[in-house]
């Protein structure tokens, strides 16, 4: 079964179930800033798991592009991934574990589906701890369809709980699914959860049952959700029976690309191999990142930094394999051929990605003969030391100020009869990554998914600011992105030229007389077609279903979306604009505040 085969056959199997088809959403969450990227299947329906409606119903179907930041270091090996796809289905309050199970339990072994052998299928269940109960139900439900007690493991909280999404809020018990690849256990104690590879995780049923309260106890939910998520990756690579997802065609064009480019052989050399797999994994995501439907250019914030390191770790590995010159963009049209069914706007933005990747490329190579340059001019002063090294410090400052990689530095290094303090560098680079995720949290503290008062009142003037900007400015301007934190919003759209002072005082003060108005702020569910025809605006068509929520504010605006608003504009505040700004080609930003 390859890989479309498989998303379209979750689709049937859970579509057969009364659930609905739902579409996948952007890369890039719209309304959540606690996260960089869209991290899982379930990340776009957290309000719907919080608590909201969804206008599809309670049993839903999706498959949803994801990308996972925090291992890009340990890309390279057999089965690390940035970017993957999550097939995921969800009850909103309808059935539960039972259910959840015996629908998991089918689809894996029947026949008619995926057929896996039921030997080969081991799950874990949550073991329980001072605070949660055993899941011995979930234990029960597998034991009783076939699934024999010593091929059922209870593992701790870090292994088998989720959430919740905050501080407080939904969270429950998950039971994950294994497949067993036939490889010998690495010891008498080898069972799921171990990372020796005789164990492959495919799937996840999360139980969100419990409420997890400000005194930091649990409480029981009475409307139970269920979400899960299936790997499609990993699981397409046990159904072919390789080894390793980069075995299956998601990787195997790409990398013979690779091959012809550098003239290594994937599979004679590990060294080769891991560069070989970075330059795939990389160039794939980076191909989805820049082909979003929210715009994302290489940068140094946010998820622009993201990609810049994609791009230039992919580029240092293809120098490592011996390719001469810039090579990324070359690499574009096998990504988006094996996608492009799946993911037509990818099609759409091939020109785009290619002249985004080679600007990147050059900018890359500019920055690397700069730090060449650099590292010249410290050599005089390094040889009147007593000891040939290479601070670490100093190592850190060419990788960080020019992407300059440590291995490149240790090279050179040695080409002069220096050594580089290996130690020194990893623990500045210790030292960033703490500053980082402490700015991070500082950033994008908050967020829609706690559905504070701030926020929601925030992310309804991203409604007012939308109809003011179109009314000041013209029809041509479409949202392209949003970010709201409990401090400001961020507010990207389409326009040529940058604002004018009196354009953004006129905007402001139409946004402020919408509030003044104190307005209310209703919903409707109705179809796309037609909430289109009774005039709501509506940009983000991948995202949407056949049924959508349109909420209208007063008489001023109509916009199809899915996040909290406040009930009327009275209680919102002042609108202050703090900032207009280009945000990409094309692409206009603003940021503002509500005092």
């Amino acid at each position: 079964m390859k890989a479309h085969e498989l998303r379209n056959t979750y689709i049937e199997f859970f579509v057969s179930k009364d659930h609905t088809q739902i579409s996948g959403h952007s890369l890039i969450p719209e309304n959540d800033p606690t996260v960089l990227f869209t991290t899982a299947g379930m990340h776009p329906l957290v309000p719907y798991i919080l608590g909201e409606s969804h206008p599809a119903g309670n049993r839903l179907v999706n498959f949803q592009k994801c990308i996972r930041t925090g291992d890009i270091d340990a890309v390279g090996d057999a089965s690390h991934l940035t970017f993957f796809e999550m097939l995921g289905n969800w009850s909103l309050g309808d059935y539960f574990k039972e259910d959840a199970i015996r629908m998991s339990f089918e689809f894996l072994t029947s026949p008619k589906w995926l057929g896996f052998d039921v030997s080969r299928l081991s799950v874990t269940v949550f073991a329980g701890d001072d605070e949660v109960p055993r899941d011995e139900e979930s234990a029960r439900i597998w034991n009783s369809l076939g699934i024999p007690a010593e091929r059922i493991f209870y593992l701790p909280r870090k292994d088998n709980w989720w959430g919740p999404a905050g501080e407080t809020g939904p969270c429950g018990p998950d039971s994950e699914m294994f497949i067993d690849t036939g490889k010998p256990a690495c010891s008498t104690s080898c069972a799921p959860g171990c990372h020796c590879g005789k164990y492959f995780e495919i799937w996840n049923d999360v139980f969100m049952q419990y409420k997890k309260t400000s005194d930091g106890s649990y409480e029981k939910l009475e409307r139970t959700c269920v979400d899960t998520g299936m790997g499609i990756e990993r699981t397409i690579a046990m159904l072919q029976h390789k080894g390793s997802v980069y075995e299956t065609e998601l990787f195997a064009p790409v990398i013979k690309m690779i091959e012809g480019l550098s003239g290594a052989s994937y599979g004679a050399d590990e060294s080769s191999d891991v560069s070989i797999r970075i330059i795939a994994d990389h160039i794939r995501t980076s191909v989805f990142i820049l082909g979003d439907e929210q715009s994302v250019s290489p940068s140094n914030l946010g998820q622009g930094y993201i990609l810049r390191r994609l791009i230039r770790r992919a580029v240092r590995h293809g120098k490592k394999l011996g390719i001469e010159g810039a090579f990324l963009s070359s690499l574009v049209d096998t990504v988006v051929d094996q996608y492009q069914q799946a993911y037509p706007m990818l099609l759409e933005k091939v020109s785009e990605i290619k002249e985004e990747l080679q600007a990147e490329e050059d900018r890359f190579s500019t920055a690397l003969l700069k730090g060449e340059h650099e590292f010249e001019k410290l050599i005089p002063n390094l040889l009147k030391g007593p000891q040939r090294v290479i601070p670490g410090r100093i190592a850190f400052r060419l990788y960080d100020t020019y992407g300059f990689p440590l291995e490149l530095t240790e090279e050179l290094a040695a080409e002069r009869g220096f050594t580089v303090d290996r130690a020194g560098f990893e623990k500045a680079f210790e030292k960033h990554q703490e500053a980082s995720r402490a700015g991070a949290e500082k950033t994008f503290k908050g967020g829609l998914a706690d559905h504070s008062e701030m926020t929601t009142a925030l992310h309804t003037a991203t409604h007012l600011l939308h109809k003011a900007l179109r009314d000041v400015l013209g029809d041509h301007v479409q949202q392209k992105g949003s970010n709201i934190t409990v401090d400001r919003l961020r507010f990207d759209f389409t326009h040529p030229v940058k604002m004018t002072a009196q354009e953004i005082a006129r905007v402001e003060q139409i946004v402020n007389e919408q509030i003044e108005r104190d307005l209310p702020v209703t919903m409707e569910v109705m179809t796309l077609e037609e909430a289109r025809e009774a005039g709501a605006l509506a940009f983000f068509d991948s995202k949407y279903g056949e049924q959508v929520k349109v909420y209208s504010v007063g008489d001023f605006s109509k916009e199809v979306c899915g996040g909290p608003h406040v009930t009327r504009t009275g209680t919102m505040g002042r609108f202050k604009i703090k900032k207009e700004q280009s945000s990409s080609a094309g692409v206009r930003r603003i940021k503002a505040v509500l005092a």
